[in-house]
């Protein structure tokens, strides 16, 4: 600990302290500064004093402007649905047709309906509405329940699998886990299925296996997937003999399914979405399915 003195230099006195022959100066607060802490002192009273500031228990000071951002919100949110309701009376009132035909709902249902698919489908069917594996498509036009638009409204609601009342039921049986088929039967109908399949892989596998493996399939798979393996949207089974696998189309992944099994789930959107809501997001999921070219077509015949 120094001694105070007054620095020859500066004229300040120093505060005694010194580190390496350097002394510490005791200079006063800048008068800028003094200023600065006083005018924001004042800025925060007047503040206090006009808004909503500190909280009383329950309630809180209100200020004499009495600005209420909640109020604020309350009409914001009924100025956008009054807004919204012009076009969402149409699309409450007319068919899936109309609304198709009208350009201009249209436009509104692409924009709405992206910003309701990405926010409430993009987590399983990719924000490109591609799907991956164990979600399907929403774009190839393979729908499991029938691609109308009432049958997609009605997967929306209900959901597959989910705990609504009216939910779509649907379960692959795992016939090899459960020892309802054997490995070489599951080897059969697999290649039976996959000879079906024009886009899958062929191997050279024989005639009889084939044969059996048909023979198989149907006297367990034909209930669901149809006697021609095309598929039933009555149960949501899908057709075998396009290239839309919603688990993979090779043969470990067929092999997979037929083993272990398959239950798919989709959330029934009841009540979290609006009719509105799912009457455009089935629009939108309808155009997504419609190329550039048939857009492009029928925009011009309506024009």
């Amino acid at each position: 600990m120094g001694v105070e003195e007054r620095d020859k230099y500066t004229g300040h006195m120093t505060t005694g302290h010194e580190w390496n022959g350097i002394k510490e100066l005791n200079t006063r607060v800048p008068r800028v500064i003094w200023i600065t802490l006083s005018l924001a002192f004042v800025f925060a009273i007047i503040c206090w004093i006009l808004y909503p500031a500190w909280p009383l228990g329950v309630t809180y000071t209100k200020g004499l402007l009495e600005t209420n951002q909640h109020i604020r919100v309350d009409k914001d949110v009924e100025r956008a649905i009054d807004s919204r309701a012009v076009w969402t009376d149409k699309i409450i009132s007319l068919d899936y047709g109309q609304i198709q035909d009208d350009p201009n709902l249209m436009k509104i249902v692409r924009e709405t309906g992206q910003t309701l698919f990405l926010d409430n489908c993009a987590a399983c069917h990719g924000r490109t509405a591609n799907g991956g594996p164990g979600f399907p498509s929403l774009r190839d036009k393979a729908w499991l329940w029938g691609g109308t638009p009432e049958a997609i409204s009605e997967t929306i609601r209900v959901g597959i699998n989910a705990s609504n009342d009216d939910t779509r039921m649907s379960q692959m049986l795992a016939f090899g886990h459960d020892q309802m088929l054997t490995r070489n039967q599951i080897d059969d109908v697999i290649n039976y299925v996959l000879s079906l399949n024009k886009s899958a892989a062929q191997h050279d596998v024989g005639e009889a296996s084939i044969a059996s493996g048909k023979t198989v399939f149907l006297e367990n798979c034909a209930s669901c997937h149809g006697e021609n393996a095309e598929g039933s949207i009555e149960v949501g089974a899908p057709n075998l003999t396009d290239d839309h696998w919603i688990y993979g189309g090779t043969r470990q992944a067929i092999f997979t399914t037929v083993w272990k099994g398959r239950m798919g789930q989709m959330p029934s959107w009841q009540g979290r979405l609006s009719a509105v809501d799912q009457k455009i997001l089935t629009l939108y999921l309808l155009d997504l399915g419609t190329s550039d070219a048939e857009k492009s077509k029928s925009g011009a015949s309506r024009n």
